[in-house]
Formats: structure tokens, sequence, C-alpha cells
């Protein structure tokens, strides 16, 4: 990517950038990337949750729960990890942080589409970098693009527990629990419904989980079966919490689902 002489945060139609960027919703941008498929028990063991790169020149950014690692060929600049700012109306974060010496790093992240003009390869946001190391007289500019890594600790297989704060039964689903299996590295998951067997994508992003485009086969169903109620459920779910070898998935309304991992 070329090094811009121009920068401007949150924008949201970045038409000088060397990547070709096309705004998707979240539900289009879903499992977009598959590149970070050999790299997630590396990056969960820093608990890095975001990476971005460019070229023309080459650089690349980390960004975890403990720092901010901004790479290029000349420099590495580490500084501590910030909140993002985001923006009201659109799926933007800006994240503005410095060092103990006081270089400067700020980056951008806008979910388009985003194509690295070098490799091909295609991801699901855009990354607008600045930095600028004590001392320098001016900002230098990067362009590139970047992925989320989805949770690993996801990834496996979860029945059923609990609909809505009541505690499910055998007797209001198809003579067996609702289960799904969750592939973390292509953000896709599949299972079973209650009657029905679906399948899915995950749109995964720091504090946020989402199930989308589920679709299922066409059974017919008993009248007092809960998949309706259970799928329902899945697809209001924005946030998730593991512990005790539970997945908890809840929305601004409270728990809906708890899922118990099996083996």
């Amino acid at each position: 990517m070329k090094i811009l002489t121009s920068f401007s945060f949150f924008i949201v139609m970045v038409s000088s950038i060397s990547c070709s960027v096309i705004t998707k919703s979240p539900a289009e941008n879903v499992g977009i990337s598959e590149s970070n498929s050999s790299e997630t028990s590396a990056n969960t063991s820093q608990n890095i949750y975001f990476k971005g790169s460019g070229n023309e020149p080459f650089w690349n950014v980390e960004i975890s729960e403990g720092q901010i690692k901004l790479k290029t060929i000349t420099e590495s600049i580490v500084a501590p990890s910030v909140e993002a700012i985001i923006a009201a109306d659109h799926n933007v974060k800006l994240y503005r942080t410095q060092t103990a010496n006081n270089d400067i790093i700020n980056i951008q992240i806008v979910q388009n589409k985003c194509t690295n003009a070098m490799s091909g390869e295609v991801s699901s946001y855009s990354v607008s970098v600045e930095y600028q190391k004590y001392g320098d007289s001016k900002m230098s500019k990067l362009e590139g693009c970047g992925n989320y890594i989805t949770d690993y600790r996801l990834n496996d297989i979860w029945v059923l527990e609990t609909l809505d704060g009541n505690k499910v039964e055998l007797k209001n689903f198809q003579n067996k629990l609702p289960s799904m299996e969750i592939n973390s590295a292509t953000n896709s998951f599949s299972g079973f419904s209650g009657c029905n067997r679906m399948n899915g994508q995950l749109f995964f992003e720091k504090g946020l989980l989402r199930f989308t485009d589920i679709t299922t086969t066409k059974m017919m169903c008993d009248p007092n079966n809960q998949e309706n109620a259970f799928l329902k459920a899945m697809k209001s779910t924005t946030t998730y919490k593991i512990e005790n070898n539970r997945l908890w998935l809840s929305n601004p309304s409270g728990l809906m689902l708890i899922f118990k991992k099996i083996d």
C-alpha cells in the first residue's frame, strides 16, 4: 500500500486507499477471509483480537487486550491498548494511543470488504494507520486490510441447557436437545435446532457475537416444539460469555440461551 499524504479519521467512504473497498452489511461480511485459521493458537495466546497489514511499504498491526503493536520495515512501536472510540452511525472504530516515550499511534478500522492489492487476499475491514515517533516532524500514514480474530474458545460442540431463562426438556423438542458445532476458523456453525438441521455464519468482533444467515431444513414439526423460540433467541444474540464449560448468549434485553460444552 502507498503511504498517503492526507489522512482523515471517521470517514465512511475511503475512496483514496489502494485497497479495493466495497461497503457490506455485517451479515454479508461474515466469513469473507479464512486467513486467521492457521494462526489461531498464536493469536489467542497473546489475546490478540485484531490484525491488520499492508504493503508498499510492508507493515502490520496487532491489537490485544494489553497492547497495540505496529511494525514497519524500519520501525516497531508498542503502546498500551485503549478502548475504541466508536462512530454512532457506522461500524467505524478509532484507537488513539501513545507510548511512554510519546510515540503516537492512531488506528481507524472500517467495516468494508478490502482486497490486498499484492496478494489478492480479501478481508472484512479496511485499516488506516497514522503514527509518529517522538522527535519526528510529521505523521506517517499507512493503509491496509484486516480481520478480527474469533475467540478460539467458541470452537467446540455445544448443547442447549436453558432457553429464555427456563431449563429445556426433551419433550419440547424432537426427542433431542438443540446443539451446534462452532468452527471459529471459518466463522461458521451447524447443528440441530430442535426439529430441523441448521447452519449459519458468525459475526465476531471484540465483545460482540452474532449468529447470522441461519438456514434450516423444512421438516414438519410438532406444534409444541420450541424450535422457533430457539431460533429467534439465536438470531437476537449480540454478546457472549464462556465460563464453567458454559456458553452464555445475551442481548441488551438479558440472557437468552445457555449451552453446555460436550466432549
